[in-house]
């Protein structure tokens, strides 16, 4: 299938989980979570959750994150040019929603690229070559491509991978890893 219509797929799929099976699938994610080697990370890049869309409540790791003495990294988007910029999550930032009712950090530390060893990143589906279907904007693929080599980038998706996106094209990037309820 193609990306457009893999889009709409998995946007209903999630849309029908019901309150209980959202639950159940976010503990089997967040227990492979639990799992990885953190030993040389030091900043996490998170993304904010989205109830509306029904996305993985990310709120846990950020407490799982703080609680192993990393810090938390969130961004912001700038839709004139869809790109994001990185900022500290600390206990006390402030955060207020945007106009597409994503949160978002008010004066916070600006983090670059480089200083990001492990990042989470929101998706509707991957494939089984790791590459994402996520909602369209580019946002993702645009801040990857200026990260470090060594940085690791993990998918987070309530559904497990397909064979193939049909319409991968040059500017989307892999993932290293997809964890999804086993």
């Amino acid at each position: 299938m193609k990306k457009q219509e893999l889009r709409a797929l998995y946007k209903q799929k999630r849309n029908n989980l019901t309150e209980i099976q959202i639950k159940g699938l976010q503990e089997n994610i967040y227990q492979q979570i639990y799992n990885l080697d953190l030993s040389t990370v030091k900043n996490v890049h998170l993304f904010l959750s989205m109830p509306k869309f029904k996305e993985i409540d990310t709120t846990p790791l950020i407490t799982y994150f703080r609680n192993k003495n990393k810090r938390i990294v969130v961004s912001k988007c700038n839709f004139k040019d869809n790109t994001l910029s990185h900022f500290y999550l600390e206990k006390d930032t402030v955060l207020s929603l945007n106009k597409f009712g994503v949160l978002e950090p008010v004066a916070a530390e600006l983090v670059e690229e480089n200083k990001l060893d492990l990042i989470f990143i929101p998706m509707l589906i991957s494939d089984d070559k790791k590459f994402r279907v996520g909602y369209g904007k580019g946002f993702y693929d645009r801040f990857l491509l200026n990260c470090r080599k060594d940085a690791k980038f993990i998918g987070l998706n309530f559904f497990p991978p397909i064979t193939a996106i049909e319409d991968k094209n040059e500017f989307d990037i892999p993932l290293h890893q997809v964890i999804y309820p086993k």
